[in-house]
């Protein structure tokens, strides 16, 4: 359950204080065990403690204030957890860190967040982009994404519109503060409809990348038809790497997927297929089956297995958060399986 706090802010130098919004502490504890063949080149399994399996762990704050007239003020603090050593590296506010302002105009953020041409279309996996099931489209494959694999953004001004008749659109810009050239700049944003069963989205990223000469843009489909007994997913994606003096570097996604309830929770399957033109023109099938069973409405197990073949140069392997394995190699395939429980508050 969320808990509501009241804060005080206490103004250092003149000893005044002032009565502030409430504030909302949250957030996720996601932990379990896993295992992974061939995860690396050598061949050799890999077994053990993993976070973050169904959704990311983490903890956060946010409030808001009404300024009257339709105006909001929030803020909003949101760092990672890894319940499985304790954060052993240390603890802070990258997942997102903005204040914002909100009214009938929609919404405008500024801070470190997730790109717009991420939050929405990203949106469409099974398996919400984490785990060892997920949709592995936003890779950094050739080194260029930069911050997080590109998905997330500093110094960044965001707009999000208000719906309107089922449409939405988020506009970002992340300012590279170079005093010479763009590198670490990003711009992007997206447009979606939702109404009914029917959710489409389309985005478009494009990021300056801190290395010299490089540069990375994105364009993502995503979509979603709920049928009540079957609900579907697809994403389309592709990604660009364009690096000074070298060809375009490419890897085209397409992923399909089902999921339906199935007593207490839920069954799903995801197929991906990852076309990996710099890599000898390689290719990656991964399979996902996953299912998660509600046992309260904060507290869930669940179980994952995920199957990767790789054809000629491709060498991707599963994500598994801080039980990590590398790939198989070339042309080879992996599997791995995770059960874990979520709880969230």
């Amino acid at each position: 359950m969320k808990k509501s706090l009241i804060a005080l802010a206490v103004l250092a130098s003149s000893g005044a204080a002032m009565a502030q919004s409430s504030v909302t502490l949250f957030g996720i504890v996601d932990t379990g065990i896993g295992y992974v063949n061939k995860s690396n080149a050598a061949g050799d399994s890999k077994y053990g403690m993993y976070t973050s399996g169904n959704y990311t762990s983490r903890i956060g704050f946010r409030g808001v204030e009404d300024l009257g007239g339709g105006l909001k003020a929030g803020f909003w603090l949101e760092g990672e957890l890894f319940a499985d050593d304790g954060n052993a590296s240390g603890f802070n506010f990258k997942r997102r860190s903005t204040v914002s302002l909100s009214g009938g105009f929609g919404e405008v953020r500024l801070g470190r967040d997730l790109t717009p041409g991420y939050a929405k279309t990203s949106s469409y996996d099974l398996f919400n982009q984490t785990g060892i099931g997920q949709f592995m489209g936003w890779s950094n494959w050739y080194g260029t994404a930069g911050d997080a694999n590109g998905i997330r953004s500093n110094n960044m001004l965001a707009y999000y519109s208000p719906n309107m008749g089922g449409f939405t659109a988020a506009l970002g810009y992340g300012f590279d503060e170079q005093t010479s050239g763009h590198a670490g700049r990003y711009i992007g944003g997206n447009v979606a409809y939702d109404n009914g069963p029917l959710s489409v989205a389309l985005s478009y990223d494009d990021r300056d990348s801190v290395l010299a000469g490089r540069d990375r843009n994105a364009v993502t489909l995503g979509a979603s038809y709920n049928l009540n007994v079957v609900k579907l997913n697809a994403i389309l994606q592709q990604t660009r790497d364009k690096i000074d003096g070298a060809p375009n570097q490419k890897v085209n996604a397409y992923m399909l997927g089902a999921s339906a309830p199935l007593g207490a929770g839920e069954i799903k399957a995801q197929y991906t297929l990852y076309d990996q033109k710099a890599f000898d023109d390689g290719k990656s099938h991964q399979l996902s089956l996953g299912y998660v069973y509600n046992m309260s409405k904060r507290t869930a197990v669940y179980g994952t297995v995920s199957y990767l073949k790789n054809k000629d140069g491709a060498n991707l392997g599963l994500a598994s958060k801080n039980l990590n394995t590398d790939g198989p190699g070339a042309g080879k395939s992996q599997a791995g399986v995770q059960v874990g429980i979520r709880h969230s508050f």
